[in-house]
């Protein structure tokens, strides 16, 4: 059955306006709050059992992390994954995790130590079609990568990218469950070059990895 919206978890501990935050984009990310759908103050509110003051508050954090836009007298509205944005959530991705594989094979630092645990997971996950799981485990599996490198300011940039990169990482498996299989053999695959210190082949099966598919791109808007 679908659901119209995620079920809020009003005994979550934190301040309202973080409670109302995650709610809605961990819904925005699974899709259960669907792309172009209208959000009332009033019964976000009601559901998640807040006053409507910390639902402003996490309407605007929404709105600057590009999740939904805020429109004059209508309210708020989930934006929309675009062809654009996965390009270039893409693009920023294979920069900053780019240079940490070359820190990593340079120092020879070998595979950060989550990595090979997380393979497993992120496949079982894949086989039950939890996207919202599959993509947050992914995107933990990548930031260790980054993270190892050590530099704190390229973390803290790619940690930007959270929300953003599991919303388009949804969308895509959505857009095309097959890809799976191939997904979870680049991940094998960059671990094994990354165990070997091989940057070439590496940051080869990392470009391959993160390079945006036609077929998928063609089932989004511009």
């Amino acid at each position: 059955m679908t659901r119209t919206a995620p079920d809020p978890a009003p005994a979550a501990g934190g301040p309202a306006r973080d409670r109302v935050y995650t709610w809605l984009r961990d819904g925005i990310i699974s899709g259960e709050i669907e792309a172009g759908r209208f959000l009332d103050e009033h019964w976000v509110s009601g559901v998640v059992g807040v006053s409507r003051t910390p639902v402003r508050e996490a309407f605007h954090r929404l709105a600057a992390e590009r999740f939904i836009s805020l429109l004059p007298r209508k309210g708020a509205q989930v934006r929309t994954v675009t062809a654009r944005e996965l390009e270039e959530v893409y693009q920023t991705r294979r920069l900053i995790e780019g240079h940490a594989i070359s820190a990593l094979c340079a120092n020879r630092i070998g595979v950060p130590e989550p990595m090979p645990e997380l393979l497993e997971a992120m496949e079982s996950a894949g086989e039950a079609g939890d996207w919202f799981e599959v993509s947050g485990l992914d995107r933990t599996f990548h930031r260790a990568m980054v993270n190892a490198a050590g530099n704190s300011v390229l973390t803290e940039l790619y940690d930007t990218l959270r929300s953003r990169q599991q919303r388009v990482a949804v969308r895509a498996l959505q857009a095309r469950p097959d890809r799976l299989t191939v997904i979870n053999a680049e991940h094998r695959a960059l671990v094994d070059a990354l165990a070997r210190h091989d940057e070439p082949e590496a940051a080869r099966i990392l470009n391959q990895h993160l390079r945006p598919v036609s077929e998928v791109l063609s089932l989004l808007p511009e």
